[in-house]
């Protein structure tokens, strides 16, 4: 098994395959070696075809040796999530229900993609319609533990080498848990800065797409690729979108500030959670601080909740009952009989809360650059039957603010351990170059 190549980062890879060293082929097959050999135990895939990604490969190498123009991602493999739309695979959301689905078109994300020159390698499990119940996948640290969910897959193809990006959505904390617990880089952009068009949705209001990959570097070449205007999402905007790699590597101004909110969930998070962040914060000396929030952010967790539930019982109900409750889970279908009670009334009050809890952040960002706060409760639970508990992500996503989950921390099990970075809406560049910056401070503290 060519595990140096299965190494590279997606950045080191092309920068090869630009420069005629290494082939698509050739890193491609790697990858699908490693997937050969690992994934009957991880099962991070639900759809892949040898065959066809190797044919993806080899005109794409054939493309650049005509000298025509390549692009970010020449001869990338990219494995995707199975709520989004592809062409050529199936996608069948983690449900029986949607058994065999075959969509004529691909959704904006992966058109992207492969515009970028990437090879789509194949599907990953996500959990059933992107909610709780779990999936086949395992962490690839530890095969007894949970990867997280709903982007399973995702973070353990990513976290096993199997490939060096992927994409997963977040309606409550599906990229940054499962990054936490994998051992990733994991980004869920601001809210409509990558389009969800031809994706499965649940909430219009908490959709994210994000994003995997074992390098910062690499997160900021996906979001160069990925974000901007559709028309197929009206939450997308028709603004001008920064360099995201250039933004992320330059030197900033002044050195950022950060923030450790610790959210009126703290309590949930293990002690030794509690015990690391606190003593992170304390290292960063004048450079950080911790920030109490206004009381009425204890209310967003019940109006996450609201919506969600509402919104996913307007989108699934009908689905779920003709096909029978033998074919969904008890989650879901609790899921959706809660979302149906859901009055009017508590459905608005709970969109109202957010334009307030913003007024109520703003000030935050007024002096820090970026807020840090556990990705999750501890590290990944030792079960197949959970996929942890999102509570440490529900706040970011109901305010729709670009989060990362930096994999720097260990907690006491050896398993991964994700430090949550959270910036102002519409600064994702600026997040990713403080992120940079504490990296490199906190590998100077521990050398």
């Amino acid at each position: 098994m060519p595990e140096a190549l299965t190494s590279l980062s997606a950045t080191e890879a092309h920068r090869e395959i630009t420069r005629g060293a290494l082939s698509s082929e050739e890193y491609v097959t790697a990858c699908l070696d490693r997937i050969e050999a690992l994934d009957g135990d991880i099962r991070a895939f639900v759809h892949i075809d040898r065959a066809h990604a190797l044919k993806q490969a080899r005109e794409l190498d054939e493309w650049r040796r005509n000298g025509r123009p390549t692009g970010p991602l020449h001869g990338i493999p990219v494995a995707i999530k199975d709520i989004f739309d592809t062409s050529d695979y199936p996608t069948e959301c983690g449900s029986p229900l949607l058994a065999g689905r075959r969509p004529r078109q691909d959704s904006t994300v992966v058109a992207k993609l492969r515009a970028a020159g990437a090879v789509i390698i194949g599907k990953t499990v996500t959990t059933e319609f992107a909610y709780y119940h779990p999936g086949p996948t395992r962490n690839p640290h530890n095969l007894e533990h949970t990867p997280g969910g709903s982007s399973s897959g995702s973070a353990a193809a990513v976290a096993a080498g199997m490939v060096p990006l992927a994409i997963g959505s977040q309606t409550n904390g599906s990229v940054i848990r499962p990054a936490s617990f994998c051992g990733v880089f994991g980004a869920k952009p601001t809210h409509g800065f990558i389009s969800r068009g031809g994706v499965l949705e649940l909430s219009r209001t908490l959709d994210h797409v994000g994003v995997f990959a074992r390098t910062l570097e690499d997160v900021a070449l996906l979001l160069d690729v990925l974000t901007g205007h559709d028309p197929l999402d009206p939450d997308t905007k028709p603004v001008a979108k920064p360099n995201f790699r250039a933004i992320a590597a330059e030197p900033p101004p002044l050195p950022p500030k950060f923030a450790l909110v610790k959210t009126p969930v703290w309590e949930k998070a293990d002690a030794s959670t509690r015990e690391i962040f606190e003593e992170l914060i304390s290292s960063l000396g004048d450079d950080g601080g911790t920030v109490e929030l206004p009381e009425i952010f204890a209310e967003a967790w019940t109006a996450h909740r609201t919506i969600m539930a509402a919104d996913m019982a307007h989108r699934l109900s009908k689905l779920v009952e003709r096909g029978g409750p033998d074919k969904s889970s008890q989650q879901l279908r609790d899921i959706l009989d809660e979302g149906r009670r859901v009055t009017a009334v508590d459905y608005l009050a709970a969109h109202d809360l957010g334009p307030r809890l913003h007024a109520s952040l703003s000030p935050i960002f007024d002096y820090y650059d970026a807020i840090i706060t556990p990705a999750s409760i501890g590290s990944a639970p030792a079960s197949l039957e959970t996929t942890g508990d999102p509570v440490f992500c529900t706040l970011w996503t109901l305010l729709g603010v670009p989060a990362l989950s930096l994999p720097v921390l260990q907690a006491p099990d050896g398993m991964p351990l994700g430090l949550q970075l959270v910036g102002p809406p519409n600064d994702d560049a600026r997040l990713l170059r403080s992120a940079r910056v504490l990296i490199e401070n906190l590998s100077k503290l521990e050398s």
